[in-house]
């Protein structure tokens, strides 16, 4: 199988410490499940990378995306596709993943100069805000430009199925 340059961008968990010796700074964190990718996504994402010179962006496994109750189908996508999809985004320097409820873990293991999320974040309740702005980091939500998610395309679709 031929491989394409973007997967390149993909890393294990288990090797983002050496991966991230490779990134430039300042390096910019985000993390989603990035499901069925739509305009706000890549709008957001290149939002959330023009505030550093790298960005990692971790995914929440299949696992993790059942656990937030977005719907029993949900994820739609497998990780492995999610993470291909992002992972061919410009704006996207590596993209890894995570299984717990929450990335913070991975936070303090990447250790990022600026740690996004989008605009239905407060900054105060952004995991990790605390950790990154204790190491002389910034922490930003980004707000929406483009009213669009996954859960209304889901919506639109099984409606137009009906």
């Amino acid at each position: 199988m031929l491989s394409v340059s973007f997967e390149q961008k993909l890393c294990p968990p288990e090797q983002l410490a050496d991966r991230l010796a490779t990134l430039p700074r300042p390096l910019v964190f985000t993390n989603g499940c990035f499901d069925i990718l739509h305009r706000g996504h890549v709008t957001y994402l290149a939002q959330a990378r023009s505030l550093g010179a790298g960005m990692v962006v971790a995914l929440n496994t299949d696992a993790s995306v059942r656990r937030q109750g977005k719907g029993d189908d949900r994820p739609i996508n497998a990780l492995e596709q999610r993470a291909a999809v992002i992972a061919a985004l410009e704006s996207v320097s590596l993209v890894t993943w995570f299984d717990a409820d929450t990335p913070y873990e991975l936070i303090l293991a990447v250790r990022p100069d600026i740690l996004v999320k989008g605009g239905d974040w407060a900054v105060d309740n952004i995991v990790g805000a605390r950790e990154v702005f204790g190491w002389g980091g910034a922490v930003h939500s980004i707000p929406f430009l483009h009213q669009t998610s996954t859960t209304r395309t889901l919506e639109k679709i099984r409606s137009a199925n009906s």
